[in-house]
This record gives structure tokens, C-alpha cells and sequence, in this order.
């Protein structure tokens, strides 16, 4: 199973670790941290119409949360992918 990551667990960032599901799988996001008593719906939100821009399917995404924000996550989501795509 390939697995890639993004981020750091360093204050107000998140470590994004994202890995291939079998075909059919569907995405599952599991998210833990800081702020993801409050922000749970938002995040997951995040992370999910990051996959759909990036036409990502079959995923688990563990999202470990250190306050980021919105945008710190998305670029986080986005590197992961990308890289366990193999892209630049």
C-alpha cells in the first residue's frame, strides 16, 4: 500500500498522511488534534472538496491537527496526494 504525507506537528500546522485504498474503497477521512472537538464538520469538508478538486477516490486521509487553518490544511491535502501520485 503506498503512503505519502505533508505538514508537521509543529504549532498551527497539520501532518496529512494519505494512503491508497483498494479499488472501490471510496475516501475515508479520519481526523484528530486540537481543534477537531470544534471544527470537525469544517475540516472534514476541507479535506473532502480538496479530494474533489484534485479528482482523488479510494483514500484514507489521517489528518493530525495542530491548530491549522483552513488553507494550511488544504495545501496539506493537496501535497499528499500529489505526491503519492508521484507529481511534482
Amino acid at each position: 500500500m503506498k503512503t505519502a504525507s505533508a505538514g508537521t506537528l509543529e504549532s498551527m500546522d497539520c501532518l496529512v498522511t494519505v494512503s491508497e485504498g483498494g479499488r472501490g474503497s471510496g475516501l475515508a477521512v479520519e481526523l484528530e488534534g486540537s481543534g477537531v472537538s470544534r471544527f470537525r464538520s469544517a475540516m472534514e469538508k476541507t479535506v473532502r472538496d480538496t479530494l474533489e478538486t484534485l479528482g482523488a477516490n479510494d483514500l484514507t486521509v489521517n489528518v493530525n491537527d495542530r491548530g491549522a487553518l483552513d488553507v494550511v490544511l488544504e495545501a496539506r491535502v493537496e501535497t499528499a496526494v500529489k505526491r503519492l501520485r508521484g507529481e511534482r
